[in-house]
């Protein structure tokens, strides 16, 4: 979510990303406070933040299993390690619960999702929904 979010916001020097807190970080918009808070060990957010921090713990699992690799060799989309890749898949999946969506498939869809959220977050007005008009079949 958030590297999805960092593509969309932030400037850029030539390839570099140009991230600060004031416009990418502090604008990010974060899952809802009821996923985020603690209200003891049984409550769902807690299970929530449990789920995204053990995939975490995974994806750092992943990276030791290749102690010669430096990171830009471990993300390569070529050569990336199945086992870096199916982690960081459980912790797309963690945090996607978070947000109480699943199941993106383009980064247009997080973006959007991302936006309309940001939206809802900072606008005093209500986010008016949009509704997706199906393609009329081709006359022939």
């Amino acid at each position: 979510m958030h590297m999805t979010w960092v593509r969309s916001v932030c400037g850029r020097l030539k390839s570099d990303y140009r991230y600060s807190a004031g416009i990418v970080y502090s604008n990010f918009p974060w899952p809802l406070c009821s996923s985020c808070d603690t209200r003891g060990a049984d409550a769902p957010a807690d299970k929530t933040r449990q789920a995204i921090e053990a995939a975490a713990q995974s994806v750092l699992d992943a990276r030791a299993l290749f102690p010669g690799s430096t990171l830009a060799n471990l993300y390569d989309p070529l050569t990336m390690p199945p086992a870096l890749l199916r982690a960081h898949q459980k912790l797309d999946a963690a945090v996607d619960k978070a947000y109480g969506k699943s199941g993106f498939k383009p980064d247009a869809e997080r973006v959007a999702f991302l936006f309309a959220r940001y939206q809802a977050l900072t606008s005093l007005l209500p986010v008016a929904s949009v509704k997706r008009s199906r393609k009329k079949p081709a006359l022939t």
